[in-house]
């Protein structure tokens, strides 16, 4: 467990680097999926004949995609949601990796929203879109509460 001291300083440098992520030139990006493509968050499906296979988007800042993915898994434990989905994902048989990264993959899109219209995040707001929205995450929610 990191101490109160070392996990503020920890914190300090991830939003930092997220604030760095995305600029201050909010029409860089069209939409939440094309950021995702250039942060590599977006995996990239191959097919050919009958197969398919998804992997990692190599063209992409690396940077970018860890800082991403290290800022969602510190959600697990601090949003409720952003935990019931972890668990979802893992109940779903996916490795702590892969679970993660969807978890990066969704909070990208919500980031991107607060971005680009200015607006703080709010965990209500987004449960309330959750709801609107008819998610099966809340009845996840509802079941681990």
């Amino acid at each position: 467990m990191i101490s109160t001291r070392k996990y503020n300083k920890y914190k300090g440098f991830v939003a930092s680097r997220l604030l760095t992520a995305f600029g201050e030139q909010r029409e860089r990006y069209a939409s939440a999926a094309e950021f995702q493509k250039c942060a590599g968050i977006a995996p990239v499906t191959e097919r050919s004949g009958q197969k398919s296979w998804v992997h990692w988007r190599w063209q992409c800042s690396a940077f970018l995609r860890q800082t991403l993915v290290e800022w969602a898994a510190e959600t697990i434990s601090r949003s409720f949601w952003a935990g019931t989905y972890y668990r979802q994902q893992r109940d779903k048989g996916s490795s702590h990796q892969a679970a993660v990264r969807a978890l990066a993959f969704k909070w990208t899109r919500i980031l991107f929203r607060c971005w680009k219209t200015k607006t703080p995040y709010d965990e209500s707001t987004y449960l309330n879109a959750l709801r609107r929205h008819g998610s099966p995450l809340l009845e996840e929610m509802a079941r681990a509460a």
